[in-house]
């Protein structure tokens, strides 16, 4: 079917030399070189093609019309003599004899140059996003992403899972971040909730009998925008296996996700399946991050032992980190600047020194470490050239500022980053449990969701006080890929006794269960498979697979920063008939 056209903007070849064909498009540009002798760009979603204007007549028709007007054209498809081995149409050229304007550009002046338009502002981009997709680099990010939606569906499939779509209108449920509210315009004073992922609803479908569930789920969170983030809307693969565990879905996405990221990934080095699995104690003292990059080969050091007496201030009563970094090269200027990335970053400032080319420690805090000199230089393995980033604090601190040194150093040193590749590891055994930073309380670390390590009998353990509710950790996976988060997942605790007394733990009883997850708890009674899950990004899968920076790229029509979508100009007021529907009134600001 080709439409009002006989070819597209990116078909035709020398074979069709001699043919009269119409081609329909966008007039990209237009570059005059007589006064009847122009060349003319055409442009469609398929490619580009050279039009040569030959008659006044013709040359009378394209002045009279802007830039970016769609057009249709018919005339004779001729050899180029001039070919352009760079295009696909390269070779051939199309001398119009008929040309009509089907949508007409009112602006002499656009607000950026199509084919430059990344360069733009992003806010301008965002405003003028229809223009913005017109560019083929940009266009090109969207059409891969429907391309992998379309391998994850298919491959889903293949392993005998049913794509099944749950609820957009739903309850509100503690999911870690702030809800979308809807108000009930039949039920005054209530509200539905956006979901923030559609978690209960695929647990419930484990327990009416369906065995293997996905979709490419909508979700909504309102909160802040990353580079790695959009705020308000992102989509999941998101899954779910009835009678499985850990093992069995891990099986499942490595399956998936491996060829995925081989067929489509800029990056054409792939971590073979199995992944690498490393436990979320390991990866923080190791990497100082549950997100490590492991195209970095640096790794994080205890040196609390060696360096906490050494009459250091920082270091005396904390935990001490170090990273060695062998062949260093960068300057005092880089060191610097180094250092205040990571204090910016990190809130916590790094230290350092160097073993210069004789093996004297010089630089940064050297002089405090000279009367142990040789221990340092025997434990840390220290030779001619070593540089030492230094990080200290409470553990936790001193492990997270290390995570975002370790980061810094890879990028700053390329010998130590091998970056064109897909480094993919399992992050596994996450804590059951944590310490509020505002509450000083326990709570749930991750999800409430997931079966403790250990079951029932050590949830009892630790109520009775025999053990740390801190050491529990619970059946809990991400999935990380070039130092990002790229999936979560977990063993459900499908026993409401295990359930409960999970809750128990962080200060809420059955009823408290009952009432946040009336559903899910009452399904639980009547007979719950186990059952597992986990959901990759859709989005950031999408940004890795491009190589973009900015996961705004890889979205059709994204929100900026402040989730605003300044195309369409939401968020925006309403009118009071609309807000009286719904029973809601704009509070006056103080």
């Amino acid at each position: 079917m080709k439409q009002s056209r006989t070819h597209n903007c990116g078909e035709l070849r020398l074979s069709d030399a001699g043919k009269t064909v119409t081609l329909v498009g966008w007039m990209e540009n237009v570059r005059e070189v007589g006064a009847s002798l122009a060349f003319v760009v055409l442009r469609d979603f398929y490619g580009t093609t050279q039009l040569v204007i030959e008659s006044e007549e013709m040359m009378k028709a394209v002045k009279a019309v802007n830039k970016e007007s769609t057009i249709s054209v018919t005339g004779a498809v001729r050899e180029r003599a001039s070919k352009n081995p760079k295009l696909a149409t390269g070779e051939i050229e199309v001398v119009p004899t008929e040309l009509t304007v089907l949508g007409r550009c009112r602006y002499n002046e656009l607000p950026f140059e199509i084919n430059r338009s990344r360069e733009a502002d992003e806010n301008t981009r965002l405003k003028y996003r229809y223009l913005d997709l017109r560019n083929p680099a940009v266009k090109k990010n969207i059409i891969l992403r429907c391309n992998v939606v379309a391998a994850l569906r298919k491959a889903m499939t293949e392993l005998g899972f049913l794509e099944i779509t749950t609820p957009i209108l739903t309850a509100s449920s503690p999911e870690g971040a702030r809800d979308y509210l809807v108000p009930a315009r039949k039920h005054p004073g209530k509200f539905y909730a956006l979901p923030q992922a559609p978690q209960q609803f695929k647990q419930l479908l484990m327990t009416s009998g369906f065995d293997r569930y996905f979709q490419i789920a909508p979700c909504f969170r309102d909160e802040d925008a990353r580079g790695d983030r959009t705020p308000g809307e992102f989509y999941q693969l998101d899954m779910e296996m009835a009678f499985a565990g850990q093992d069995d879905v891990l099986g499942v996405l490595e399956t998936v996700l491996e060829p995925v990221f081989r067929e489509f990934g800029i990056y054409k080095r792939v971590t073979p399946a199995p992944f690498r699995r490393i436990k979320f104690n390991d990866a923080m003292e190791i990497y100082g991050t549950d997100k490590p990059d492991l195209r970095i080969d640096l790794e994080i050091t205890d040196a609390t032992d060696l360096l906490a007496d050494v009459g250091f201030e920082p270091f005396a009563g904390n935990t001490v980190k170090a990273i060695v970094v062998s062949d260093f090269s960068a300057t005092r200027k880089q060191i610097d600047k180094l250092v205040t990335d990571v204090e910016v970053q990190a809130g916590q400032k790094p230290y350092w020194f160097r073993v210069d080319e004789n093996g004297e420690l010089v630089g940064g805090i050297a002089k405090f470490l000279q009367e142990r000199k040789d221990e340092i230089v025997a434990k840390l393995g220290l030779q001619s050239n070593c540089f030492v980033g230094l990080t200290a604090g409470k553990k936790a601190v001193a492990q997270k500022t290390a995570g975002v040194l370790r980061v810094k150093l890879g990028n700053l040193c390329p010998n130590h980053m091998d970056k064109e590749q897909y480094q993919f590891c399992w992050i596994v055994d996450f804590p059951m449990y944590e310490i509020g930073e505002e509450s000083g309380e326990l709570e749930f670390c991750h999800n409430p969701f997931s079966m403790p390590n250990g079951g029932l009998e050590v949830l009892e353990k630790a109520a009775k006080g025999e053990i740390d509710p801190l050491t529990i950790t619970a059946f809990q996976y991400d999935l990380v890929i070039n130092g990002y988060e790229s999936a979560s997942g977990a063993v459900r605790n499908h026993d409401p006794e295990i359930m409960v007394k999970a809750f128990e733990l962080v200060r809420l009883g059955e009823e408290n269960v009952k009432a946040k997850f009336p559903a899910m708890y009452n399904a639980f009674c009547y007979g719950a498979p186990p059952h597992a899950g986990a959901a990759p990004g859709v989005d950031r899968l999408i940004m890795l697979l491009t190589g973009e920076e900015s996961i705004r790229e890889v979205i059709t029509f994204p929100m900026n920063q402040k989730a605003q979508d300044v195309m369409m100009d939401a968020p925006t007021t309403v009118d009071q008939k609309q807000l009286d529907d719904v029973h809601i009134r704009i509070a006056e600001e103080e």
